[in-house]
């Protein structure tokens, strides 16, 4: 193992890494995050895309298995289990991001991770452990593959193969060497392009079930002697030479072991593109300090990094409730005229006309310091010019959610019960059952299922 050879490290890394070694604060924001995605997934029943591509892999799977399907309460394959799973927690926009890799780490690692917990039957503790080596590949490949990548490519697609490659492979005791053949196997299958924004398209799912079904895939193969390229990541014809012009392969290994980036994910507060976020919050903090009306505000500007430009600029009249969750104005909107932009909100008021005559007041402006700070830092800024004339602005240095300003317990067990309940995914009584066992997920001897 040598210093020059990233891949091979982060493999050794993930294929090694004990519970014990895993500090226990790092164990609690694991046990945090698992419900916080769980309920994500409940939030996806029968949505349209989800719906579909669950049909799809039902079709191509067994009709029972050792691994749950959250939203149906039935039982599959690993693989189906882990695809349907995916698709269901990365729908409602409320599943968690870590900000320096702008990755989607919990849709991927976790569905993966569960599935074959299950399958095996896997301790709690294993399964913690599993998550937390998916949570720090996935999120290092994102900050390796860097901004460049980011602009075209959806890092939860492609980077995510990589993470529930490595979650697998350590429930599955593969050796470093075979952790390195998923690796290679997983990021050969990396795929999501960011496009189908443009078009309202529901390929946003896809990528997740993709990416968890093929890192899974990626896993159980190199567990039967399958190989895979050995420097995927950093090689000539890796992934960094055909998916980045900015790729820093020290970014890998950064930390091993010491920096632990799960605890650096974020919670979603709002149930939009995590880019709004920033400048909701700036805007929500103006309105209150001000006692500002929506219809007393003529202009709004959000200052915003270029990524927030990227993915955000294209959909200037968003046509579904998933598209207007990429839409800038649509958010600003929602806080400005109903105080919130919740699930309830997008559903029942995004083609308001309140809102949407607030979403052309809003436009978006590169900003050199928050654009010089991002994607370590998400900073909000806006600008507010109002109908008798005055100029506004406040700014946010951590939107609600992020590590400095997290939910505690009590908000995500809050959370966890709004998702859960948005399409009848649980009772709250069932909910609450769940959050129980969760908080001692650590304490199970083997992952059953969450429904009898």
């Amino acid at each position: 193992m040598t210093a020059d050879y990233p891949s091979r490290m982060l493999a050794s890394f993930a294929a090694t890494l004990e519970f014990a070694a895993i500090p226990e604060t790092v164990v609690h924001r694991a046990e945090d995050l698992f419900l916080d995605w769980f309920a994500s997934a409940l939030a996806g029943k029968g949505a349209r895309p989800v719906e579909t591509i669950a049909r799809f892999y039902q079709t191509m799977g067994p009709a029972s298995g050792p691994s749950e399907i959250l939203i149906h309460r039935t039982t599959s394959s690993p693989l189906v289990a882990a695809a349907i799973n995916a698709a269901a927690s990365h729908f409602a926009e409320q599943d968690d991001v870590h900000n320096g890799s702008v990755f989607h780490p919990a849709a991927v690692v976790l569905p993966a991770a569960l599935a074959a917990a299950q399958a095996i039957g896997a301790s709690g503790r294993e399964l913690l452990a599993a998550s937390v080596a998916g949570y720090e590949v996935g999120i290092r490949v994102g900050e390796f593959l860097g901004r460049s990548h980011y602009k075209v490519f959806h890092t939860t697609g492609t980077a995510g193969t990589l993470a529930a490659a490595a979650a697998v492979g350590r429930l599955l005791k593969l050796s470093p060497e075979q952790m390195q053949h998923a690796f290679g196997s997983a990021g050969t299958q990396s795929a999501g392009l960011w496009e189908f924004l443009r078009d309202a398209a529901d390929s946003k799912q896809l990528h997740t079930a993709h990416a968890a079904a093929a890192g899974l895939t990626a896993a159980y193969l190199a567990a039967d002697g399958f190989t895979g390229a050995r420097q995927i990541l950093e090689g000539s014809r890796g992934m960094a030479a055909g998916m980045s012009s900015d790729a820093d392969p020290a970014r890998l290994v950064d930390g091993l072991g010491s920096r632990w980036t799960l605890a650096e994910t974020s919670f979603k507060f709002h149930a939009s593109c995590r880019h709004t976020h920033p400048a909701a919050d700036a805007l929500q903090l103006l309105m209150n300090e001000h006692g500002l009306a929506a219809d007393a505000v003529r202009k709004v500007t959000a200052r915003v990094h270029q990524g927030a430009i990227d993915v955000l600029g294209p959909v200037t009249d968003p046509q579904t409730v998933h598209q207007a969750k990429f839409s800038m104005g649509t958010v600003l909107g929602l806080i400005a005229t109903r105080g919130r932009a919740g699930l309830d909100e997008f559903d029942s008021a995004f083609r308001d006309p309140a809102v949407m005559a607030f979403r052309d007041k809003v436009e978006m402006v590169r900003d050199a310091e928050v654009d010089g700070a991002y994607p370590a830092r998400w900073i909000g800024k806006v600008e507010v010019t109002t109908t008798d004339g005055r100029q506004l602005a406040a700014r946010v240095d951590e939107p609600k959610g992020d590590p400095g300003n997290t939910l505690g317990r009590a908000e995500i067990e809050e959370k966890a019960l709004r998702l859960a309940t948005y399409r009848g995914g649980a009772t709250e009584a069932e909910m609450r059952a769940v959050i129980s066992r969760v908080w001692s997920l650590a304490g199970e001897p083997a992952v059953r299922r969450f429904w009898g």
